[in-house]
């Protein structure tokens, strides 16, 4: 009776120090997933308010933005130069997250997200990559995609087709 005493309370505790670490590590991810949250919530009102600087302070310096159109990958002072005349003549764009996804590395020095937005192109998904730099989390890489539902694919295909047939073939030349 003794030995079944001493193995059961060595099982509660062990279940209760798992139990403890993983609650700490939760703890303390959910404090930067808030501060990420935040931060993309205001990244996209900054759009949404065509406020330039604060839009691309959301950008780690060394950063990439990859647009809808295939051929849209930009280091942020490209993107920057791209997204200036829209910012100036107040035609940006206005995403709201509906649903986000964060997760984190092991260490918590990077965190990458997924989320889908509520935009004029309705559904989007936007996702990307954040790093924590300074003491504020930024943005390294951040991908926009336009959702396709499964029952129109082939419909999209055949729109995008005529478009997409010479730079297949000059991607595929390369």
């Amino acid at each position: 009776m003794k030995k079944l005493t001493i193995i059961y309370v060595l099982a509660l505790l062990v279940l209760n120090l798992t139990h403890l670490s993983g609650q700490s590590k939760e703890t303390k991810f959910g404090k930067d997933k808030t501060e990420i949250n935040t931060m993309l919530d205001g990244f996209n009102v900054a759009a949404a308010k065509a406020d330039f600087d604060a839009y691309f302070n959301y950008f780690a310096d060394e950063s990439t933005f990859i647009g809808t159109d295939a051929t849209e990958v930009w280091d942020k002072k490209a993107f920057m130069v791209w997204a200036k005349p829209y910012f100036d003549k107040k035609k940006t764009w206005n995403f709201t997250s509906l649903k986000r996804n964060v997760y984190f590395s092991k260490d918590g020095k990077l965190a990458w997200f997924d989320e889908l937005l509520d935009t004029q192109m309705k559904i989007c998904r936007g996702s990307g990559v954040v790093e924590k730099i300074n003491g504020t989390w930024k943005v390294k890489q951040y991908v926009l995609s336009v959702t396709v539902p499964n029952e129109v694919v082939d419909k999209v295909v055949v729109e995008k087709t005529p478009i997409e047939d010479a730079l297949l073939q000059q991607l595929k030349t390369k």
